[in-house]
């Protein structure tokens, strides 16, 4: 497992980063503390959370859980120096969440310090605005998402949220700070605005990535690379597509599909089609579809580090043996050809 930097800042973590969405609702406390000391054994250095964890669903009830699950693990093992922290502040418009605030400068303080006191720690690493206030073309919304007019208020927003952050980071609570499910003119205004004013810069970038999903491929890409911005890619297999399970359109017990049965919007009429097609490079090539998938993230030319969730131990085992798979020219001939087949399947 390779340790890299994270963009422009002083962290340093692990090629992959280990998601932690089912902690607290598909997964054990137990099985959460398996993951965590198998993946720091397997060199992982960085996890990733989130305030509205778990989900499928995301509850009122069960919001926070996940945090709480890796502050007991932080208690019992200790050792915080071992790993690079990140968590998000919940965007706009979720009632499970502080009934749907939006991301302001208290709402950004109250939300990390109600985190800091889950996770049993005096700071995060990075912490992440889950969406915009504004919304954007995630979650499948690319299909309907009309942008808002009103660019000032939205900068005066960014602008207050951001002195706030300044606040934080002087008094030790946070390091850096981050984005997710943003769109490129958002990401150019976060930036332009921190540079202009001298406020700590948004280091990171948490969009969905996937052979599946490809968006990131084009103007992202481009602020990515020339901005020394990060791609923490959630969902790199595609919410367990690509690892064939859900072949044929179908539904094993204790799946994710069980408690979600278009995965957010991910299966439709052509997404299994898609499936076939990469499932078919594994196995032509005698690959683990999960690693092949994996290692394609890491072979982008813009740096990306994939979020591995798993379930169980040997599907973590499997995930983290990415790490040592290199992708043959014609393997990565085949991905692109079949990208050009099935461009935007979900």
């Amino acid at each position: 497992m390779k340790l890299i930097p994270l963009g422009r800042t002083d962290l340093t973590v692990s090629e992959f980063c280990l998601g932690t969405m089912t902690w607290g609702s598909q997964n054990s406390e137990a099985e959460a503390h398996a993951q965590i000391d198998l993946a720091l054994d397997q060199g992982v250095n960085f996890l990733d959370t989130a305030e509205m964890y778990p989900t499928n669903p995301v509850l009122p009830e069960t919001a926070g859980r996940t945090e709480t699950i890796i502050g007991n693990w932080l208690a019992a093992r200790g050792g915080r120096d071992r790993i690079v922290l990140a968590s998000k502040i919940t965007g706009e418009g979720s009632p499970a969440v502080r009934d749907g605030e939006p991301v302001t400068p208290a709402s950004l303080r109250r939300a990390l310090e109600g985190a800091l006191g889950r996770l049993k720690t005096d700071h995060v690493d990075l912490y992440q605005i889950h969406w915009p206030n504004r919304g954007s073309y995630h979650f499948r919304k690319m299909w309907s998402y009309t942008p808002p007019a009103g660019a000032e208020a939205v900068r005066e927003n960014m602008l207050a949220v951001l002195e706030e952050a300044q606040a934080l980071v002087a008094e030790g609570k946070v390091r850096h700070i981050g984005l997710s499910n943003e769109t490129v003119w958002g990401a150019a205004q976060w930036l332009s605005l921190a540079d202009r004013h001298g406020l700590p810069r948004m280091a990171t970038i948490q969009n969905e990535y996937s052979l599946l999903c490809r968006q990131f491929d084009t103007d992202w890409a481009e602020l990515s690379v020339l901005e020394e911005m990060p791609l923490l890619a959630y969902s790199p297999l595609a919410a367990g597509l690509l690892s064939g399970k859900y072949a044929g359109d179908v539904t094993p017990d204790g799946s994710r599909r069980e408690r979600n049965a278009t995965l957010g919007g991910r299966v439709t009429p052509t997404v299994f089609e898609a499936v076939a097609g990469y499932l078919g490079i594994a196995a032509r090539h005698g690959l683990d579809p999960c690693q092949m998938a994996l290692a394609f993230c890491r072979t982008r030319p813009f740096p990306v580090i994939p979020i591995i969730g798993a379930t169980s131990l040997d599907q973590l085992r499997t995930n983290l043996g990415a790490a040592r798979l290199v992708l043959d020219p014609e393997v990565l001939a085949e991905i692109a050809a079949a990208r050009r087949a099935w461009p935007a399947p979900f």
